[in-house]
């Protein structure tokens, strides 16, 4: 009998081992799932993965130092997003606050069904003694933990509690996280006994594994209804989103517009899909959208909905598509997504269905005056862009959408811009260019205030020698700017553009819409008191450069791409006119208002609330 070869290692040193060996595959080209492992350590840790990552174990495992755990995430998650799903980092924690911080991270990534390993630490899996440090007593249940929070926003969740169950754990673990469907935050909690406690493990374990992202083609059948309905269609439209980006489809989606004349609409996910020169391009649409796009998708007969959710802000809160007998198609990896809005489904890989359904609908196009339509639209857009951004006096303080101008023409195809939060996201959806299928970098699945630095810092990793820009209001700058210190100490040359405007600009707009009367939304000081963003910002390793001006704004955006080092440019915004700021929301977006009030201003917008709800429907 032949014994099986085994090798003695810790519960940790041989999950490091394991990830260290674990590849993705498609289109031929191979890279590793678990690129680096970034941490921060506590004594639920510290002699298990933070030990095992010393050993020779870890030797081909690369160590990110953070200084926030729910920052390490947005890290983690800006690298698999400009990974496209097919790399990924790892971040441990100890138990306790370190865990619990991991929480808002893994639910981003969950929303946004990006990749990423979460290793907490946790409690003694054998209770020498009951409790122990920051050990969460639940009376009704011995085997509760505070890492039991991140079960909800996690896609695969598994406890530990012996060395040996690692194993099945640790490739379930690989297979959802290269699984495009059901990828998302996926954690293996770590009992801090068992990361040390030694096993004798298969060295199969440890053999090279490849797992293969699939590019599955869509149903028969399922095509050749997909294929009727756009023949029948006369005012067809699509709505390309992230799934787009994922499957490297923009050249599908590129070729299936030219060969039919469908025009495109992207979400905040899908922008940059198509160049923003490009004929069938409208640009973004829902609440965020341009004119151009919601105005052809309030009168479409057809909605292609191509690697999309089909969220709030794309559809309106469901009142974006007004043509009575309009119907979807809905292309999508997950059947979940594929049958929103009682879509017909299109269940496969985007660029595999783009491609049949082009090669299924040959010789089909729109009439000419319907492109005609869009292209009017789309240039009217244009002009109001070019009016935004517009500086007549190099002498003023800037707007925002200014800001973005100056940027807008600084840029090339090689810079990424990265936001999250506040009112940013809208502007950018509406006017920026994005010269490149991943130029454009916006989270927008969680919206998650304290995204952009980290996440910068993940996409700089992923994309070496490549400018990133990471664009925040005062607010969102508040909220996390600790990971600074993080790219001082690496040498990561992000850009960092802080626009001040002196609170929660963006809620504080809603705020007042819905009759909230901006309460809580602007920064006040109940005594003499100076904050200064730019100082801090320099105190946290970045070099500031000051902008007063249009003029000094200009300068100081060319001076901070060209800089080799962490740099920041701090500018004050001015409330902008009619036509320098950005254009009005085109379609509406679900806020509830008080359906009482005494204040005129809420039952002015509880009116308006009514009027723009009774346009709700049910697709069905």
């Amino acid at each position: 009998m032949t014994l099986t070869p085994t090798r003695k290692l810790t519960t940790a040193q041989a999950l490091i081992g394991f990830l260290a060996r674990q590849f993705t595959e498609r289109d031929g080209h191979r890279q590793r799932l678990i690129a680096a492992t970034w941490g921060i350590f506590g004594h639920g840790n510290v002699a298990g993965i933070g030990q095992a990552l010393l050993e020779p174990a870890g030797k081909d495992m690369p160590f990110l130092q953070g200084r926030n755990e729910q920052a390490m995430v947005h890290a983690a998650v800006g690298y698999a997003r400009q990974s496209g799903r097919l790399s990924a980092h790892a971040v441990t924690t100890s138990i306790g606050p370190g865990a619990t911080n991991l929480v808002t991270g893994a639910a981003l990534a969950t929303v946004n069904r990006l990749p990423v390993l979460l290793l907490p630490g946790d409690t003694f899996a054998t209770r020498p003694a009951d409790p122990v440090l920051q050990q969460l007593e639940v009376p009704y249940a011995g085997d509760v933990s505070v890492n039991d929070t991140l079960r909800p926003v996690s896609r695969y969740f598994d406890r530990i509690t012996r060395p040996e169950a690692l194993i099945p754990a640790a490739l379930q673990a690989m297979r959802v996280l290269a699984d495009p469907v059901q990828t998302g935050a996926v954690t293996l909690a770590l009992p801090q006994d068992v990361q040390a406690e030694a096993y004798d493990w298969p060295e199969e374990f440890f053999a090279e594994r490849v797992w293969t992202v699939r590019r599955p083609r869509p149903d028969r059948a399922e095509l050749e209804a997909a294929a009727r309905a756009v023949r029948s269609a006369a005012r067809p439209l699509i709505i390309a989103g992230g799934g787009i980006r994922h499957s490297r489809a923009g050249r599908a989606l590129q070729e299936f517009a030219e060969a039919t004349g469908i025009p495109v609409a992207t979400t905040q996910a899908g922008k940059g899909v198509l160049p923003p020169d490009h004929p069938a391009e409208v640009g973004g649409i829902g609440h965020t959208g341009t004119a151009a796009a919601d105005g052809l998708a309030r009168a479409a007969d057809l909605v292609i909905a191509a690697g999309t959710r089909l969220t709030d802000f794309t559809t309106a809160s469901a009142t974006l598509f007004r043509d009575p007998d309009v119907r979807f198609i809905g292309l999508n990896l997950d059947p979940y997504d594929a049958h929103k809005l009682a879509a017909r489904p299109l269940v496969g890989d985007a660029r595999e269905g783009l491609t049949a359904l082009r090669e299924a609908v040959a010789g089909y196009r729109v009439d000419p005056a319907y492109e005609a339509g869009y292209a009017d639209a789309k240039a009217a857009w244009e002009t109001r862009t070019g009016q935004a951004f517009a500086t007549p006096d190099e002498d003023a303080r800037p707007t925002q959408t200014q800001v973005l101008g100056l940027l807008d023409a600084l840029v090339d195809e090689s810079d990424i811009l990265i936001n999250a939060a506040g009112s940013l996201p809208g502007d950018l959806h509406k006017l920026w260019r994005a010269r490149s299928a991943d130029q454009y970098h916006v989270e927008y699945g969680y919206s998650c205030m304290g995204y952009e630095i980290p996440a910068a810092i993940g996409t700089a990793l992923a994309a070496p020698g490549r400018p990133v820009w990471a664009l925040v209001g005062d607010g969102t700058y508040l909220m996390n700017p600790t990971e600074l210190a993080t790219a001082a100490q690496e040498g990561i040359p992000l850009k960092l553009v802080i626009v001040d405007n002196g609170g929660y600009a963006s809620i504080g707009g809603l705020s007042q819409a819905v009759g909230g009367e901006r309460l809580g939304t602007a920064f006040r000081h109940r005594h003499p008191a100076e904050v200064d963003l730019a100082a801090n910002a320099a105190s946290l390793g970045m070099a500031v450069i000051r902008a007063h001006t249009v003029r000094d704004l200009r300068e100081a955006l060319a001076e901070a791409r060209a800089a080799d080092r962490p740099t920041c440019v701090y500018t004050q915004t001015r409330t902008p006119d009619t036509v320098s700021g950005p254009p009005p929301a085109q379609a509406w977006w679900d806020v509830p208002v008080a359906e009482t009030a005494t204040r005129t201003s809420a039952i002015e917008a509880r009116e308006e609330y009514d009027r723009q709800a009774a346009d709700r429907r049910r697709h069905l």
